[in-house]
């Protein structure tokens, strides 16, 4: 899955500014992998899918869950075009056959040698733990 503009954009604005606002530190760039993988991280807070595609010098593409593309009306809309710009992908999480393509379009995206990340814990921690 291509890079998008927004990705871009986002990416250009909000690595220096977040940089200088939380003095983060990313260590082991070198060690990733020059194809496909998978990023699997505990997802402690909402800003895990902001830190982890900006600490990383690729795109990548979450599976992100499916409500966040089909909540109604205008903010819903708002919310599953921002999603979409950013290059996420609907993760039904109903089971079955619609949680078979939410992975088979990750599946896609490794096949294209791109980068998927993935929380599998399913959601945010609710107390900063891991399960």
């Amino acid at each position: 899955m291509p890079t998008t503009a927004l990705y871009r954009s986002l990416k250009i604005i909000g690595s220096p500014l977040l940089t200088g606002l939380y003095h983060h530190e990313v260590m082991g760039l070198e060690n990733l992998p020059k194809g496909p993988f998978i990023v699997a991280s505990n997802h402690l807070a909402f800003c895990d899918s902001i830190f982890i595609p900006l600490a990383l010098p690729r795109t990548v593409n979450f599976l992100a869950k499916s409500d966040y593309f089909t909540t109604p009306g205008l903010k819903g809309r708002a919310m599953a075009a921002f999603f979409r710009g950013v290059g996420q992908l609907p993760m039904d999480r109903s089971g079955g056959q619609k949680s078979q393509e939410s992975l088979d379009a990750g599946a896609r995206v490794l096949a294209e040698g791109g980068i998927i990340g993935i929380y599998p814990e399913g959601t945010r921690s609710p107390d900063g733990r891991g399960y």
